[in-house]
């Protein structure tokens, strides 16, 4: 079977756009079409400044989620990236085949790097050399597919180039992985701020739905979506953001065609309040799961713990064959 891997990371609470753009997808179609495994990738949070209380808190409540979005462990492998040591392990193999070049062009780090130049602080190396760790999480598992939204592409592509270059260097080991996403909401904008992500690291903001949202709440962040001059709703991504970025999560909420669905409007407030009920409805069932698996932690701690596991096991000898390649001698004695 195709081999799937994604993941989410414990920054902040989950958004709208997570589900949107990437969850509800490894629920409904990812985790019965392949052999996947879906990741809290706790160690990306460590990049920046942050309460380790909150880390775990959020950690938790990203698995808790990704349950109640209806990942079914039965059907795919569900755990915490700093339980399976492979990952930490296969990251610093894969430093000594990146460049100081590829990772000072990866975009995230240019735009915080730049911001805290501005501040005249620094960020931390963990920050440069991530894409390195996240193109582990993928070359560890044999992985073919990556579900993830536009801007985590780049990084895909890094795992692309340093499974190929490994291969080409020290003998095939890894399977070159694509990166896969859907063709609609694949990236859910800040409602306030329609050019730029609904990102789960905002603590605050009018623009962010989270998933965990009381209903009347969501219902007021859509209503109070920023959107566009003129009168006419047409969904145009470029000259009319705020508008397109409505159209598209009420599209993404009822299957609809945001082209098609804007032909059936003719005022903001409708399209609104259409919108703010089909996002309630999308949460509803999610919010119902989330309660009733907080009422039971030693489940969410059971299937962390098996997932780990298998997850364990399967990287283990990619990562074993990784080392020997790259000219490291085996153990002496050990159980592997």
């Amino acid at each position: 079977m195709t081999r799937v891997f994604s993941g989410v990371k414990p920054t902040g609470h989950l958004t709208l756009g997570n589900y949107l753009g990437a969850m509800r997808r490894w629920a409904v179609e990812d985790q019965h079409r392949s052999d996947a495994l879906f990741c809290v990738v706790d160690l990306h949070a460590l990049t920046v400044d942050h309460d380790p209380a909150r880390v775990r808190r959020l950690s938790r409540q990203a698995a808790s989620l990704l349950l109640a979005a209806g990942l079914d462990p039965e059907s795919c492998t569900v755990f915490v990236q700093s339980h399976v040591d492979e990952h930490a392990r296969l990251s610093y193999v894969l430093e000594c085949v990146a460049t100081d070049g590829e990772m000072r062009r990866m975009i995230q780090y240019k735009e915080k790097a730049a911001r805290e130049r501005e501040r005249g602080g620094s960020v931390r190396l963990s920050l440069l050399t991530y894409p390195v760790l996240m193109a582990a999480d993928i070359l560890a598992y044999g992985t073919d597919e990556v579900p993830v939204g536009h801007d985590q592409t780049q990084h895909v592509e890094l795992a692309r180039d340093l499974a190929v270059r490994f291969n080409q260097r020290y003998g095939h080991t890894f399977v070159v992985p694509r990166a896969t996403s859907p063709a609609v909401a694949a990236r859910v904008m800040n409602l306030q701020e329609p050019e730029s992500k609904m990102g789960k690291s905002d603590d605050v903001g009018p623009g962010i739905v989270y998933l965990l949202d009381e209903p009347d709440v969501a219902r007021k962040k859509v209503m109070r979506a920023v959107t566009d001059s003129g009168r006419e709703v047409v969904y145009d991504r470029a000259e009319r953001p705020g508008l397109a970025n409505l159209l598209e999560i009420l599209g993404a909420c009822t299957g609809g065609d945001p082209a098609e669905l804007a032909g059936a409007y003719d005022s903001y407030g409708a399209l609104k309040k259409d919108t703010a009920e089909a996002v309630v409805e999308v949460l509803r069932p999610v919010q119902k799961r989330h309660k009733e698996l907080c009422a039971d932690p030693g489940y969410v701690e059971g299937v962390l713990r098996e997932g780990a596991g298998m997850a364990r096991a399967m990287a283990r000898p990619t990562v074993d064959a990784a080392y020997r390649a790259i000219g490291l001698l085996p153990p002496v004695n050990a159980d592997r």
